[in-house]
């Protein structure tokens, strides 16, 4: 393991964090709030970033120290990024604000806070701007910023990236780096445009701007969107929540000029009909709640969109919506978004592949002596793909039934518990009942919240990352 280059990379990563809070300090600075936050939080994490930074070392830089990299710099800006949220004396314990924080940067959006309207605008600031940092990956964002380390890069790409498949856009790994935060900064920007013409105010346009492009959900009024009472800007979040749970590939694709290309993904055909035919049953199932049926709609289609994206968001408090419907959601939040975007969850590309290994064994039953493999985009899928896809989704399953176990010693029911654990480890947010849209993860033990914290990094980097850090062979120099 080379640890000195793990360091180094480490070090340049709280950096990029601590210049990331000069935005969030200057919010503060604007509205007149104290800045001491912001400064003890760049001024001790650009301390120990900048340390770590100047250690020398080789380039040899593999898939070991990739995977490991990821997963313990993911813990090192949680433990970081929460210095202002203590600070600032808001919440009850530093677990709490690592929670809140790992929640942020994690593209969760579950929260520890009952009430979220009283607090300094600099402190939700940066934590909805935590959200869009971790959307398309921390990582990500300091390769493409400091591609000086001359090591493979692309080993941290994959430990990061979400999805079965990972390819480079272009030969670079640091140049498809910057591809992607272009495009990612992009739809941020035309979507903070779209809320300001639906006269939604420039903070509140920013950082719930901030949350659905990191498909987060952290929200700056107690009852989310719902608070604003506007369907132009529901109708916008909820687009756009669709949109950032695109594979970003395909919005390269379509870049060039290879719409058609783009649009016969496979994937993407999948998760489009999911949706659809998830928003027609709900808001039947919803018609007779509501005056009419646009306005179920409208509803039925938010609450997917924030579901299947994983984001957050709530336009409703659809723990009173009917039980098929709420079954349908906790489906949707096993389900995911795309690979290669910025939603959590399983992601659809391994629920499609898995149906489609289903079908196969069901021929190869029928038709012993047939040959047969499985296509994704009309290219056959290797089967070392789909072994790790069957991998991955027996020890995902295991680690949260596993998580439920423990968080269980709560005593809460087991609807609260399970879905707390599917929200923490899917990055989805909220669950149901105590944890439903209109609760919060207050009153979880301590115990409980460190556990819910991991659960959200595991399934941000898609579990095999923090393995690693838990792996002996790991530590061992070579």
């Amino acid at each position: 393991m080379n640890f000195r280059l793990v360091f180094r990379l480490a070090g340049k990563t709280l950096l990029v964090e601590a210049a990331s809070m000069l935005l969030p300090l200057a919010v503060a600075l604007l509205y007149r709030e104290d800045p001491a936050p912001f400064f003890f939080g760049i001024g001790i994490t650009a301390g120990v970033g900048f340390l770590l930074s100047l250690l020398r070392s080789d380039t040899r830089f593999h898939a070991r120290e990739g995977f490991f990299s990821a997963g313990l710099i993911w813990l090192l800006v949680g433990l970081f990024g929460a210095i202002p949220f203590y600070i600032c004396g808001h919440f009850d314990s530093y677990v709490d604000c690592f929670f809140e924080c790992i929640s942020g940067f994690t593209t969760t959006g579950s929260s520890i806070l009952r009430a979220v309207e009283g607090l300094p605008k600099g402190i939700l600031f940066w934590r909805s701007f935590t959200h869009w940092l971790g959307g398309m990956g921390i990582l990500v964002l300091t390769i493409a910023l400091l591609p000086s380390l001359g090591a493979r890069t692309l080993h941290v790409m994959k430990a990061e990236s979400p999805g079965p498949i990972i390819s480079k856009l272009v030969p670079k790994a640091s140049q498809s780096s910057k591809i992607l935060y272009t495009i990612y900064f992009g739809l941020t920007v035309i979507m903070v445009l779209c809320l300001l013409l639906a006269d939604m105010p420039l903070y509140d346009a920013l950082v719930n701007s901030f949350a659905t492009a990191g498909t987060g959900g952290f929200s700056v009024l107690n009852i989310s969107i719902g608070g604003y009472g506007s369907p132009a800007c529901e109708i916008i979040i909820g687009v756009f929540m669709i949109l950032f749970s695109v594979n970003f590939a395909l919005y390269f694709l379509i870049l060039n000029g290879k719409v058609r290309q783009a649009l016969k993904s496979d994937e993407l055909r999948f998760f489009l009909l999911v949706v659809a035919v998830s928003v027609l049953l709900i808001s039947f199932n919803i018609n007779s709640m509501y005056p009419d049926y646009l306005t179920s709609l409208r509803h039925a289609f938010f609450q997917v969109s924030t579901i299947i994206s994983t984001t957050g968001f709530s336009s409703v408090d659809f723990d009173l919506w009917p039980e098929f419907s709420r079954t349908l959601l906790v489906l949707l939040m096993l389900f995911g978004a795309c690979a290669g975007s910025t939603g959590g969850g399983v992601k659809s590309c391994r629920v499609l592949l898995l149906l489609k290994c289903v079908r196969r064994e069901i021929q190869q039953i029928l038709h012993p002596r047939s040959v047969s493999v499985v296509k994704l985009d009309g290219r056959v899928v290797d089967e070392k793909v789909l072994h790790t896809v069957m991998v991955f989704l027996g020890t995902y399953m295991l680690i949260a039934f596993s998580a439920m176990l423990v968080v269980a010693l709560d005593n809460f029911s087991f609807g609260t518990t399970f879905t707390a654990v599917v929200a923490c480890i899917g990055n989805i947010g909220p669950g149901l009942e105590q944890v439903g849209p209109m609760g919060n993860f207050a009153d979880f033990s301590p115990l409980s919240k460190i556990v819910l914290s991991m659960c959200m990094i595991i399934g941000r980097l898609e579990v095999f990352p923090i393995l690693v850090l838990f792996s002996k062979s790991a530590w061992q120099r070579v």
